[in-house]
């Protein structure tokens, strides 16, 4: 398929699927025309791309275990992909996710705060209205 129809079908822009195989993330064939040709499994592969950049990943770390990953729904990594190196980035980058889950969970509960601190001032003035 040429790379209009997998970002149809992925909801992935032509471009950024362009930035994945620039990143060695996506490897299509070329076309005697020079068109890209993907097959179907790069519609998974660039699903596989997405969850794993959406959950923090950077394209480094996802480009060392892409390889490894069979299936689109595969979350476990076989062994031999688990060099010390990678196992130290890896903890690293869950460190800085959690350090973003903490800091989105305290900007959550400060605007819930606010929300809920605007609506009893208006509750309250509206009862003084009411009352007079």
């Amino acid at each position: 398929m040429r790379i209009g129809e997998l970002s149809r079908r992925t909801g992935v822009p032509a471009r950024m699927l362009r930035y994945y195989e620039e990143q060695d993330l996506l490897r299509p064939d070329r076309a005697v025309n020079g068109y890209r040709v993907y097959p179907e499994a790069a519609v998974y592969r660039v699903q596989q791309i997405r969850g794993l950049l959406d959950s923090g990943l950077t394209t480094d770390i996802i480009r060392r275990i892409i390889p490894f990953l069979d299936r689109p729904d595969d979350i476990h990594l076989h062994p031999d992909c688990l060099t010390p190196e990678l196992a130290d980035l890896l903890r690293s980058e869950a460190a800085r996710i959690q350090q973003r889950v903490e800091c989105l969970s305290r900007n959550r509960d400060r605007i819930l705060a606010y929300l809920a601190a605007v609506e009893a001032a208006k509750q309250t003035a509206a009862r003084q209205e009411v009352g007079g």
